[in-house]
């Protein structure tokens, strides 16, 4: 892949406590993403381990600690375990839209639920609603929300119960955040089914990869993304996949719980906090 003409320039934030195992410290690199280049390099970024937060591209870069590894599903290779056919067909029913990135007031109220439920002390709980459609709408690249609706009873959609910003690239789709109804009783597992769906749609439109971000082992929120098969990690010697054997292991080691036996410090996310920009404003 060609890299942009102009070099971006690299900048590292400050120490601060590492959102997914206790007792660590974590740092980041960033650049900006900005002008007419922004897609290509967010997607250059994006096959070394870079995520994005609106018009930022960040890795961690932590001293003494290399636990965040970036993975990605191999979307037409994926086959679904019986637990995750359970649940494919307990949730097709939901009725599946790809919205321009336009924040509105029901998702935000379905994030505020989500948040409350889930991550009440995340760095995110503080977001109101112009800190969301900062979130959604600040992007320079090609990104769209997915919606998950209830059918109303009358072959239309009905109620918001899952939303996932995603990004657009030339090799797959890149999940960004996702969210959901925590109080649906009949529909349990949506998270997982959200990468189920974008697993699937990223498959029928002849793209490889769908890229769910950082996998931390040890850390308990971040155990769900080892459950997906074939999964490649990024290392020292670019994309690898994990051996059958040991992924069976991992994934034994996360349903038993003995993966959450390094918890998190105290409002630890599942995957950074889009958004948070100050940690990204320059001096």
């Amino acid at each position: 892949m060609t890299a942009p003409t102009n070099f971006p320039r690299f900048f590292v934030t400050s120490p601060a406590p590492c959102p997914y195992l206790a007792n660590r410290t974590e740092r980041k690199v960033f650049t900006e993403l900005k002008g007419p280049q922004a897609q290509e390099l967010n997607e250059a970024l994006g096959r070394i381990g870079f995520r994005r937060s609106q018009t930022v591209a960040y890795r961690p870069s932590c001293q003494n600690c290399q636990a965040c590894i970036s993975v990605r599903v191999v979307a037409d290779e994926f086959k679904p375990s019986s637990t995750q056919r359970r649940n494919i067909r307990r949730n097709s029913d939901l009725i599946v839209t790809e919205c321009r990135p336009w924040a509105t007031s029901e998702q935000f109220e379905l994030l505020r639920r989500y948040l409350c439920t889930r991550h009440p002390e995340g760095g995110m709980a503080t977001m109101d609603e112009i800190d969301f459609a900062d979130m959604v709408e600040h992007t320079p690249v090609s990104t769209f929300v997915t919606e998950y609706r209830e059918p109303d009873g009358e072959g239309g959609a009905g109620r918001l119960i899952g939303a996932c910003l995603t990004d657009r690239q030339e090799d797959g789709l890149s999940m960004i955040y996702s969210f959901y109804d925590p109080e649906q009783q009949d529909r349990s597992g949506l998270g997982n089914y959200i990468i189920l769906d974008h697993i699937r749609r990223t498959a029928e439109d002849g793209l490889p990869y769908v890229y769910l971000g950082y996998w931390v082992e040890g850390s308990r929120q971040m155990q769900y993304k080892i459950r997906y098969r074939p999964l490649e990690r990024l290392g020292p010697d670019g994309w690898r996949r994990f051996g059958d054997e040991e992924q069976s292991r991992l994934i034994s080691a996360a349903s038993s719980g003995e993966q959450g036996k390094a918890p998190a410090i105290s409002g630890g996310t599942k995957d950074g906090t889009p958004g948070g920009q100050k940690q990204y404003k320059l001096s």
